[in-house]
């Protein structure tokens, strides 16, 4: 939005200063360095409203600081219009100039705040290691931040965790620029449909940089600002600033990459790996994310089975009402009381269900509607395994968050039990191993669905990341298994890459 607060506000031009003593920013008040903010007005630093909040306390204290920055991703703020600032003030820029600045270079020191961190710096965060817990004591891979460009921290969790799934993000890698000529013949692709305003769609391509640019690493955070321009273009349903649902986003997205590729690529005649899709309607999207669901439906009455076969790329599960908040640490053994497992969120997505009166089943034996009962079975298990836990549910006119911990396995996780079990086959039908790992989780933080700020944790050459906009920061396994995951996505330990339609 166009803050109409901005004029005038900006009184720190030159004075902004970082405390020498260390290398990040630190809140004047409880002195964390989480989620930083500097008050454009006084200069002085707060943590943001998902910490401890002194940063917004600061401006009810003082109603004429009104805006502050991002000392991570640069975006400016202003509590009055209780929203990003998007204003194209030379002033703000030079502002955002200087704290990079003094992020990037204080000290002959890359920041720990910004996309690479530094390997005398892994050193000292590895000492803190579990033993066990990490092969490597630091990690060489350079690996890049995304700058927040106003509430975008829900695409950015999506893009960290799918240029971490290597599979996806190399083919990506591997393919021609897809943007004016087709990578088969090097000619003008004409296949290329055109959007309604004429405009060629270009979501495939921006992503194939976005993700490049990812796994190449940088020195300072990238922005996202051509592909989420593109996005706002081809997905009216994402444009504005407002904060958006992470895995709307990513159903929107790979839905459209799918659509998009089908009409880019041709369909191949040779063995050239650019071209995943030798059925026709098969594509990276489907390859990697895709699966088969077995839909049976009973008929109560007279026991007709209906059998449906539905293709997807992501099971959404239940979180069970018994569901319980993660026992603190400071509790005894004998104190604690057992959390759910993400097995018993998939065991509830399996299980027979009795359809309410409002859902009778229409029987074609009986020629009428009659009681029944459904269940699911993974027919087709896919190469990564992406679960979103409904953590966001109707109450009345509203939406309500279950900020309830889920324990679920970084490494093993065993699919076999949902897997449909034919007549005359054994369980496992499934072609390939039914065992994974985790690769990503997306993490949702605050109370509100439609507020909030998301974050991902990824793993990267061997060890995992907490990438929260443009943070990147070196994490183990304890934090990233104590964490209230909203998306998981893992990976199987041995992939079927047949072309795959969904």
């Amino acid at each position: 939005m166009e803050c109409p607060h901005l004029n005038n506000q900006i009184k720190i031009i030159k004075t902004v200063k970082k405390d020498t003593s260390s290398l990040e920013w630190n809140c004047s008040t409880c002195h964390t360095n989480k989620s930083p903010w500097i008050c454009i007005h006084c200069g002085v630093v707060n943590c943001g409203r998902y910490v401890n909040g002194h940063a917004k306390a600061h401006f009810e204290e003082n109603v004429e600081h009104m805006i502050c920055v991002d000392c991570d991703s640069y975006a400016a703020y202003c509590y009055l219009c209780d929203d990003f600032v998007i204003n194209d003030v030379k002033e703000l820029n030079y502002l955002r100039e200087r704290l990079q600045l003094s992020n990037d270079l204080e000290s002959g020191k890359p920041s720990k705040r910004q996309s690479i961190i530094a390997e005398g710096e892994e050193n000292k965060r590895s000492k803190r290691y579990k033993k066990g817990i990490i092969k490597k004591s630091y990690c060489k891979a350079r690996v890049a931040g995304l700058r927040n460009l106003g509430n975008t921290c829900f695409m950015n969790a999506v893009l960290q965790s799918l240029s971490n799934i290597q599979q996806f993000s190399c083919y990506f890698k591997q393919l021609p620029s897809l943007e004016c000529k087709n990578p088969k013949n090097g000619k003008k692709n004409n296949h290329i449909k055109k959007a309604n305003n004429g405009d060629e769609m270009l979501l495939a391509e921006e992503l194939r940089k976005t993700l490049v640019s990812l796994r190449q690493g940088s020195k300072s955070a990238i922005s996202p600002e051509s592909l989420f321009a593109v996005i706002w273009k081809v997905v009216p349903r994402f444009r504005g600033y407002q904060q958006q649902d992470a895995h709307e986003f990513l159903r929107y997205m790979l839905d459209r990459l799918h659509m998009e590729l089908l009409n880019i690529l041709p369909y191949p005649r040779d063995n050239n790996a650019f071209f995943i899709g030798a059925k026709g309607k098969a594509t990276i999207v489907t390859t990697i994310f895709g699966g088969i669901l077995q839909n049976e439906v009973t008929c109560l009455v007279c026991g007709t089975e209906s059998k449906k076969h539905d293709p997807f790329l992501d099971l959404s599960l239940d979180i069970p009402h018994h569901a319980i908040i993660k026992p603190s640490s400071n509790k005894s053994k004998e104190e604690e009381v057992p959390s759910i497992q993400l097995l018993d969120c998939l065991s509830s997505f399996t299980e027979l269900e009795e359809l309410a009166d409002s859902e009778l089943y229409l029987c074609h034996s009986c020629k009428c509607k009659q009681r029944s009962t459904k269940r699911f079975w993974i027919r087709r298990l896919p190469n990564v395994l992406c679960l979103h836990l409904k953590r966001f549910r109707w109450n009345n006119f509203f939406r309500t968050k279950l900020d309830n911990y889920i324990d679920f396995p970084v490494q093993g996780l065993d699919m076999n039990k949902f897997i449909l079990v034919n007549r005359h086959e054994t369980r496992g039908t499934s072609s390939g191993s039914t065992l994974y790992d985790l690769a990503a989780v997306i993490v949702h933080h605050g109370t509100g669905a439609g507020s909030g700020h998301y974050t991902a944790y990824a793993t990267h050459d061997g060890c995992w990341h907490h990438f929260n906009d443009s943070s990147v920061t070196l994490t183990d396994e304890n934090t990233v298994a104590s964490c209230k995951a909203y998306i998981l996505f893992y990976i199987r330990r041995e992939l079927n890459l047949t072309p795959f339609s969904v």
